[in-house]
């Protein structure tokens, strides 16, 4: 059916769906998009992180075709499939920590979060879990509860899953702290009010006896691509050990290669008792994971754990080609090289006098960064609107007025150079725009 008419039937998809365009996707390679209007985009949305190699990789794809042709759904609970037992050999070496010996693989992020859940309830017998304000774990009912970087992810679904409290994350560029110490606390050096609120909860509402798991996206994602500061993982890490509490890691965004190392825990030297992956494991096909120690994993008795399509044979098979093409092409390598190009151009940006004066903060790890404006303006936005203009396709996220950058990771540099020209371009339009009695001086650098 031809386009046009193709797009009428937008209005039989649930409302509850919100998207950037309402074009309709026709094709991907690497880098770009193509719709059926025949209109091409620089694409650093990436499927919000799930095309990681860009669309349609060569060797994912021929994986994927192969393995159709042999065996599609095998089901995890009737045998072994072979692919499945291929990822975990693949996965093993590049765990963050080798006691991470032990998987389970699903669909989605949020089925993989309930699983680190309903394993850490399971095997300390405590009910309870601590979550980060700003912190975004999925849309099922376990996983509204925890999530807590915007209200409508949970408005009018009470009651939710009970035993769920929260604590701040250490953002730096709205920590009161940092901004109240004339830039003595920030990125590099961090004042350690969230350990002692994290302290004061475990006194005041949630005993550490009751306490089953504290989980944490190393890097907060829809909160807004967030990286701790320096030395607050290794105390949250410190405050587990102490009180027999388990850590898990959502790395579901920021985890494979996304921050410039395989897994974002790896720059603090931390180790989780649960790994949550997703997103980009499998390049666009529906997969996810938990990693965790096999004592701990071995808790649960055979047929607590399953799924009818988890661990697809297909899935998993994209799942070792994308392991593959890490080793293969530099991956990692590339990660850290773009990501020195863009923040770079970023910063550039927050340091022009002209512009700067509409950007709060630059942040972020590898190819997982962020453009904060000063709120109460809309220019995230506008400048998000700016760049597609342009053919740059570009997502906002937080409560504050933020841009995230989620090229592929393997973008050229030729591709990173014209998306750096397209964003500060955009960014400089907006601020020539803005009200200079909006703005005022450019934003404090917190490092």
């Amino acid at each position: 059916m031809a386009a046009p008419k193709l797009a009428k039937f937008g209005t039989n998809v649930a409302r509850g769906v919100g998207r950037l365009s309402t074009e309709i996707m026709e094709s991907g390679s690497g880098s770009y998009v193509t719709m059926t209007s025949g209109r091409k985009y620089l694409d650093f949305t990436c499927g919000i992180g799930v095309a990681n190699l860009g669309h349609c990789h060569p060797t994912v794809t021929k994986a994927a075709q192969e393995q159709v042709g042999k065996l599609v759904h095998g089901q995890i609970n009737i045998a072994f499939q072979k692919s499945y037992l291929e990822l975990v050999e693949k996965m093993l070496p590049v765990m963050p920590d080798k006691s991470l010996d032990t998987f389970f693989f699903w669909n989605s992020g949020a089925e993989a979060v309930e699983a680190a859940i309903k394993l850490a309830r399971h095997a300390t017998k405590k009910q309870n879990v601590i979550v980060m304000q700003g912190s975004y774990h999925g849309r099922t009912f376990g996983t509204m509860a925890m999530t807590r970087s915007k209200t409508v992810y949970g408005q009018g679904y009470a009651p939710l899953m009970p035993g769920v409290f929260s604590v701040a994350f250490p953002y730096c560029a709205q920590c009161s702290v940092a901004k109240h110490t004339s830039g003595k606390f920030g990125y590099d050096n961090c004042c350690m009010d969230p350990v002692l609120q994290l302290e004061h909860l475990l006194k005041r509402e949630t005993a550490p006896s009751d306490t089953a798991a504290i989980i944490i996206e190393t890097v907060l994602g829809e909160g807004g691509y967030v990286p701790p500061p320096p030395g607050y993982l290794e105390k949250v890490r410190e405050i587990c050990d102490k009180h027999n509490i388990l850590l898990i890691a959502d790395e579901v965004q920021c985890g494979y290669g996304r921050t410039g190392k395989m897994f974002a825990v790896e720059h603090f030297g931390v180790r989780p008792d649960i790994l949550i992956m997703a997103k980009g494991i499998a390049n666009g096909f529906p997969l996810s994971a938990i990693a965790s120690r096999k004592e701990l994993m071995d808790t649960q008795p055979p047929g607590s754990m399953g799924g009818t399509y988890a661990g697809n044979a297909v899935s998993c098979a994209a799942g070792v080609a994308v392991l593959d093409a890490f080793k293969n092409e530099g991956i990692l390598d590339n990660v850290n090289l773009r990501g020195k190009e863009l923040k770079g151009m970023l910063e550039s940006c927050w340091k022009d006098p002209s512009i700067g004066r509409i950007i709060h903060d630059v942040r972020g790890l590898g190819l997982m960064l962020a453009l904060e404006c000063k709120d109460g303006h809309g220019y995230a936005s506008k400048i998000q609107a700016k760049c597609m203009e342009k053919d740059l396709l570009l997502l906002t996220t937080s409560i504050h007025d933020t841009i995230r950058f989620i090229p592929p990771l393997n973008v050229s540099a030729e591709e990173m150079a014209t998306g750096c020209r397209i964003i500060q371009q955009a960014i400089k339009e907006v601020a020539e725009g803005a009200d200079p009695e909006e703005t005022g001086s450019r934003g404090q650098a917190l490092e």
